[in-house]
């Protein structure tokens, strides 16, 4: 997964990263040719008493050690853009495949996973790319430089390489098999603290009214506590490496003073040859340690592009038309012909061959037990599902026919959960249509009855929105929501309950509002309180996810024994309240 996910994104920077392994050839080349001038300074240079060729290989060195840099730092500049523009098309294409899921994919994932997924785990790889274009280049340049370098030094010495090279990887490798699972482990222990602080800031006033907040700091302690357990297991693992280089390295440069002393002595080979040696010993042994970097973070690297891959390569169950409709006639319908619609791995489905036509100028209402199915039933509209059996229809073309914008750009929804974006009620409402002038945006609001809570406020149609809409309340955000929808003027509106946020005068003088706007157009309202959908020209009644009665509000009382048994619970409740 890891290799797969590199290749795909990193081929178009093949010119940047040929540059980076021609400045790290240029200066690794250079750093490797130091000992061995430092090596003539030794045995030609000072053994002889020549300050001349003191100086001037001197002079050479510190030309090498110039070249060196320049080249160091250009490999780290293009280097880090091109790791740099790598993390953002990553980014870029896990939040673009996101836009695409439906609901379904959404909820497969979870929100923290896809979260984590976005920013952790594409920084866990755009690291490992930056490490790559820094260590990964340098090390296999310096580990053979180094080896051919010191058999030119004294081949008498190499055996030493072959020792202390194979006991130093084995040695390392046996530590990072331990660490894999452990990293894997950590990107879900990284979901699990996200999705329980996710919860405790978006749900922080139900945890304040019912006293949880001991509770919540509980449960949040336990999956940072486990979060940190599992970081400490792999830190306590990624500590033992540089103890570990560290020994062979010195342990190998013991043992080449304590052999190489013997052949000095014996004229076998110069101090300086020796110095040499020692030096591309511990260049080769600490090339072996840079490379022990790249495997540190290969790893969790591999786990983050294997989370990553997953989202890249999980194709949305709402799947665009090969030859998608452009253009429809203006009739402002909506049908839902035999639909059926069941969840993955659901023992039974959610929907059962439901039928149901919502035309211009007409108010078509769903109302049910909670469960029942009214708001997939709806969602299929705007294809946030799609249908198992049967078609849903938009101006009599299937939606799985028609293009995607073509279809938004006739649908008006508010869902249920009214959600608002970080910004200003403007810019909120202009969601629906971003040409908007602001006496349109006065209009929607008045229409959704808004206009007066709006008017109070300093700014205006300015006034700050903070995330989620949370500081307005429930029944404002609601009505802003409408709001957003109207601006869009849409042919047809799909209410999903959203009126149980108001009062009884409110959502009169609101529905009253809406009927000369929605005139012509096909209206569609989810309700659980009948005197939403009193005066609905039909009203659908589901139960478990079938239709089990039809007509109006006087018919329906007659016909239909579950929607007389709502009409009658409500009823009790109002006369008990």
């Amino acid at each position: 997964m890891l290799i797969k996910l590199l290749r795909r994104y990193l081929r178009p920077y093949s010119k940047p990263l040929l540059a980076v392994v021609a400045f790290q050839f240029v200066g690794t080349m250079a750093s490797l040719y130091l000992p061995s001038l430092n090596a003539d300074i030794i045995d030609k240079g000072i053994a002889l008493g020549d300050t001349g060729y003191i100086v001037k290989t001197g002079g050479w060195m510190l030309a090498v050690t110039v070249v060196q840099m320049a080249c160091s730092i250009w490999a780290v500049y293009f280097g880090a853009r091109t790791a740099m523009s790598f993390g953002r098309d990553v980014r870029g294409a896990i939040f673009h495949r996101v836009g695409m899921f439906s609901a379904r994919e959404v909820n497969q994932f979870g929100a923290p996973s896809l979260i984590t997924r976005t920013t952790n785990d594409t920084q866990q790889v755009q690291m490992l790319v930056v490490m790559s274009c820094t260590l990964l280049v340098t090390a296999p340049i310096t580990a053979v430089g180094g080896v051919i370098l010191a058999l030119r030094e004294d081949v008498g010495l190499s055996w030493l390489m072959l020792v202390c090279v194979p006991v130093l990887a084995i040695a390392i490798g046996l530590i990072i098999r331990r660490m894999v699972p452990t990293f894997r482990k950590m990107q879900t222990r990284i979901d699990g603290v996200n999705r329980v602080l996710r919860e405790q800031i978006t749900g922080v006033r139900v945890v304040r009214a019912f006293v949880r907040e001991p509770f919540e700091t509980d449960r949040f302690g336990v999956a940072n506590q486990e979060l940190t357990a599992t970081a400490l297991r792999a830190g306590r693992l990624m500590a033992l490496i540089f103890p570990t280089v560290m020994l062979v390295l010195n342990v190998s440069s013991v043992g080449v003073l304590w052999f190489g002393a013997s052949r000095v002595d014996s004229g076998q080979i110069e101090i300086g040859a020796l110095t040499a040696f020692l030096n591309y010993l511990v260049l080769i042994l600490m090339s072996v340690m840079m490379a022990t970097f790249m495997l540190i973070m290969v790893p969790r690297a591999a786990v983050a592009a294997e989370r990553i891959t997953e989202v890249l390569d999980t194709d949305s169950t709402v799947v665009p038309a090969a030859n998608p409709v452009t253009s429809v006639s203006q009739q402002a319908s909506l049908e839902f012909r035999g639909v059926t619609f069941q969840y993955p791995g659901a023992a039974a489905p959610v929907l059962r061959d439901i039928d149901l036509t919502a035309s211009a100028g007409r108010t078509t209402a769903i109302i049910g037990s909670t469960g029942a199915g009214k708001t997939t039933l709806i969602s299929m509209a705007p294809r946030l599902f799609d249908a198992t059996a049967g078609a849903v229809l938009v101006d009599g073309v299937d939606v799985r026919e028609l293009d995607a914008d073509l279809l938004w750009s006739k649908i008006g929804l508010v869902p249920q959960r009214p959600y608002l974006f970080t910004g200003t009620i403007a810019s909120n409402l202009r969601y629906g249509n971003p040409d908007a002038s602001d006496e349109e945006l006065w209009e929607a609001l008045e229409i959704a009855q808004a206009k007066d809570f709006v008017s109070e406020m300093p700014e205006g149609l300015d006034a700050p929105i903070a995330q989620g809409g949370t500081n307005v309340s429930g029944g404002q955000r609601q009505r802003l929501a409408i709001a957003r929808a109207l601006v869009r003027k849409p042919e047809i509106y799909l209410f999903d309950d959203s009126f149980s946020a108001l009062d009884l005068g409110t959502d009169a003088r609101l529905r009253a509002a809406l009927r000369p706007v929605t005139a012509d157009a096909a209206v569609v309202v989810v309700a659980q309180r009948v005197s939403t959908i009193i005066d609905a020209d039909e009203i659908i009644v589901l139960e478990d996810g079938a239709v089990v009665g039809r007509g109006r509000h006087a018919e329906l009382l007659e016909s239909s024994p579950t929607y007389a048994e709502i009409v009658e619970s409500q009823l009790t409740v109002g006369a008990t309240a």
